[in-house]
């Protein structure tokens, strides 16, 4: 079965519907990616996006989401009824299917690192994924929001970020992290006094003595009293059993509920857990759910799906994806191949010896498919941005001048992004050389298959820097560029030549 993590990042904005909708097309630009809800608040101006993927996919995802946010959020310019530190405030990872927690938790540190290191925003682990056991809490992580975090952050040792700067910029620090399945669930009332919610609130919330796996916050929401809830573990504490509590204590101040809403996604077995409450169904079976009985009838979707739809795009007759795009395509298969090739070595007894440098190269390879399934994505945005600065005007001096400076600005960009390809190829590549050398000999071939995608896709990263070194005015940076492909080149081609002896050294006769 394909595995499935979920994360469900929640940005700072609202009320800006053109600035929400980029942020989504960052995210789905990202290969293998499905978002599956987006939900904004206009009174809480923060928006709530749910998408889906294998880990790979997922993480790029969630990168490209953060970028774009950082690019388009000014924090000094937001308002909003909900606490926020920044224009991503928080990122959590999910395990769907054929994931675990430590997967998802291996995800949000490599994560972090990344936005911390590349983006210069500083960023805090929450949840299982915490480094700290204070921070296993993420309101602790949010206290004083963005505004005190802006003095305190390089002040105070106890908010020092897990990566990134200890500065804050406009997009302010995001919160990453691995956490089970959430939902954000809000009631309400027929009153405009907040203080009812409030006390409701502290009520039922988990801090201050109420249910186990709720937090709660009062707020006025478009002038309603709301009851804004997490509810951590519905297996635990059921929806129903929050709503219940909710109403007996609205009605001790002559309140009740009016409605509630759902922000994001719930799980089926939530509504089903409050159905049987309701309706007293004790004895209600899964498969007496028409769409439960009718997705155990569907025949699997095939594996080759996304392939698929990637090769339909290439094929297409459009600019985008072409080659670069293609290229670190073929080094994220060969990173995937590479963890294959641990992965099959790890727990095997004749291979004891070599255990805790395979566990090394799974993390190492596994890093390297997502940088590479990124820069699937950011190649096609990068050349995306050329043809959008050709196209730009030219009808005046003023015009030509700045679009001169727009496909300069795009160019390097283009050149940038197989750059990157060209290095983690190589990378890889190194890393094919342990698994032929010392992983599982059952998986020769793949260790040899590996090196060859590689080698593939540094070589066509390579052909699409030089392309894109020719049309700079830079020619300093132009330079520099031809000067590390030819040194990653060559490199790239006397590791593969030892991996190529390596694997026909250590294959069985025929």
């Amino acid at each position: 079965m394909t595995q499935i993590i979920e994360c469900v990042p929640n940005f700072s904005e609202a009320r800006r519907p053109e600035v929400v909708q980029a942020i989504v097309e960052a995210i789905r630009s990202a290969q293998g990616v499905r978002v599956l809800n987006v939900s904004s608040d206009h009174d809480h101006n923060r928006t709530v996006v749910t998408f889906v993927g294998d880990a790979a996919a997922i993480e790029a995802g969630a990168y490209a989401g953060i970028a774009k946010a950082a690019e388009l959020i000014d924090l000094d310019q937001h308002t909003g009824e909900h606490p926020r530190i920044g224009a991503t405030d928080v990122a959590p990872f999910i395990p769907i299917r054929n994931a675990s927690m430590d997967d998802c938790v291996a995800i949000a540190r490599r994560l972090g690192e990344r936005v911390g290191s590349g983006l210069g925003i500083p960023v805090y682990l929450y949840e299982s994924a915490a480094t700290r056991p204070d921070r296993e809490n993420l309101e602790n992580i949010r206290r004083g929001q963005y505004e005190d975090l802006k003095t305190e952050i390089a002040n105070n040792p106890d908010r020092k970020p897990d990566f990134g700067p200890s500065k804050l910029g406009k997009a302010g620090a995001t919160v990453i992290g691995a956490r089970p399945f959430l939902i954000a669930y809000n009631v309400y009332l027929n009153t405009s006094d907040v203080g009812i919610a409030k006390k409701i609130a502290r009520a039922i919330r988990q801090s201050s003595g109420g249910l186990r796996y709720v937090k709660a916050l009062g707020l006025l929401v478009d002038g309603q009293a709301q009851v804004s809830m997490n509810l951590t573990n519905f297996r635990m504490t059921p929806v129903h059993r929050v709503a219940e509590m909710i109403r007996r204590e609205a009605a001790r101040y002559g309140a009740s509920i009016t409605r509630s809403e759902l922000v994001g996604m719930i799980p089926q077995a939530a509504l089903v857990d409050s159905a049987q409450w309701y309706w007293q169904l004790d004895g209600l079976q899964d498969d007496q759910i028409f769409e439960n009985k009718l997705a155990a009838a569907d025949l699997p979707v095939g594996a080759g799906e996304a392939a698929n739809q990637f090769l339909d795009s290439i094929a297409a007759g459009t600019a985008t994806p072409g080659g670069g795009a293609a290229g670190a395509y073929a080094g994220a298969m060969a990173a995937a191949l590479v963890a294959m090739v641990a992965r099959v070595t790890v727990g095997k007894k004749k291979y004891a010896d070599v255990e805790p440098e395979m566990q090394e190269l799974i993390v190492a390879a596994e890093k390297l498919r997502a940088d590479l399934t990124a820069s699937v994505a950011a190649d096609i945005a990068a050349f995306d941005e050329v043809m959008k600065a050709y196209k730009l005007p030219k009808d005046s001096d003023a015009e030509v001048e700045a679009r001169d400076e727009a496909i300069e600005k795009a160019m390097h960009a283009a050149a940038a992004a197989p750059l990157r390809v060209a290095r983690d190829a190589t990378t890889v590549l190194g890393l094919t050389a342990i698994a032929a050398e010392k992983g599982n000999v059952n998986a020769i071939s793949d260790a040899g298959s590996a090196a060859s995608l590689a080698l593939a896709a540094a070589r066509a990263a390579v052909l699409n820097v030089r392309i894109n070194a020719a049309e700079v005015k830079d020619r300093e940076a132009a330079r520099l560029w031809l000067n590390e492909i030819a040194s990653l080149e060559h490199s790239a081609a006397a590791t593969f030549e030892a991996v190529s002896k390596t694997t026909r050294g250590r294959m069985r006769p025929g």
